[in-house]
């Protein structure tokens, strides 16, 4: 999920950052972590291209976001939501490779972090709940647990999924890889998770499908999760929380992304409601389990 970015020099910048950060997490992941594609080559001058960019090795593979693709039903959910909590889980198990990130003072790191990009993506349209909110979080701050390398935006796009074997294939999207603890990697993937008894100014995000029929709550991911892991991690409450601001933020720079012209859809005109409910929903749900 990379967002916020100027057009122009900084853009360019920004987007040399991401591909030099994406190509030393693969680089350092791709031997000990069997879903991290290989990488073949990086490229930082746009040159070529008219952009930085990364060769990987080719995965097979299908990715999904908010709806199913015809093949799938509610019936895969099951295989689906394990592989991707058995991938989560591999990867929180690796040793920390101090190369990857700095994990020390993450959630205050994170909170001041998300605090500064949702002043300047809300502006005077700041929603009553996010005041309360960044509050909560920063008063509350969880301890540090012994870090595990992250994903950051894990979630069925960011996987590829081999319905015939019933298994995943590859992890992919590592620009935001870094270390920290692991439940934050699990709330940013519940914090996509919407379900239908939530509230319904968040059911237009449809990044996971997990509105279709028969899809399993946030629960089972939790629970699928503890499977794999041997346990749920500490404090997942309030990385949840987290994860809304982030999730929140992120979908009201690119409303202002949209906004300016930098971004062409009709489904963009709706982002900025729809994270003034996330944040309520993170207020409203604040500390509480999936």
């Amino acid at each position: 999920m990379t967002v916020g970015v100027d057009a122009g020099d900084l853009g360019a910048q920004l987007t040399a950052r991401n591909v030099a950060r994406e190509a030393r997490v693969l680089a350092a992941l791709n031997p000990r972590f069997p879903l991290a594609p290989r990488l073949l080559a990086a490229c930082l001058d746009p040159g070529p291209i008219g952009a930085p960019f990364l060769l990987l090795e080719w995965r097979p593979g299908l990715a999904v976001s908010g709806t199913l693709p015809h093949g799938l039903t509610a019936a895969d959910s099951g295989w689906m939501t394990a592989s991707l909590a058995r991938a989560l889980a591999a990867l929180h198990a690796l040793p920390a490779d101090p190369a990857l990130g700095k994990p020390e003072g993450f959630a205050a790191r994170q909170v001041r972090g998300w605090e500064k990009r949702a002043a300047t993506a809300f502006g005077a349209d700041r929603p009553r709940a996010l005041g309360p909110l960044i509050a909560r979080l920063a008063t509350t701050l969880p301890p540090d647990p012994p870090p595990a390398v992250l994903h950051m935006d894990a979630k069925f796009d960011n996987l590829l999924l081999d319905p015939a074997a019933r298994r995943a294939t590859a992890l992919i999207d590592w620009d935001m890889g870094t270390l920290g603890p692991p439940a934050f990697d699990l709330a940013v993937l519940l914090s996509y998770w919407i379900e239908a008894s939530d509230p319904p100014g968040t059911h237009g995000l449809a990044a996971v499908p997990s509105l279709e029929p028969g899809w399993p709550g946030r629960r089972a991911v939790v629970d699928a999760y503890a499977a794999a892991a041997g346990a749920v991690p500490p404090d997942l409450g309030w990385h949840l929380a987290l994860a809304r601001l982030r999730l929140a933020t992120a979908w009201m720079q690119l409303y202002r992304l949209w906004q300016r012209g930098a971004l062409a859809g009709a489904r963009y005109a709706g982002f900025a409601s729809l994270a003034a409910a996330i944040l309520g929903q993170a207020l409203d749900q604040f500390g509480e389990g999936p």
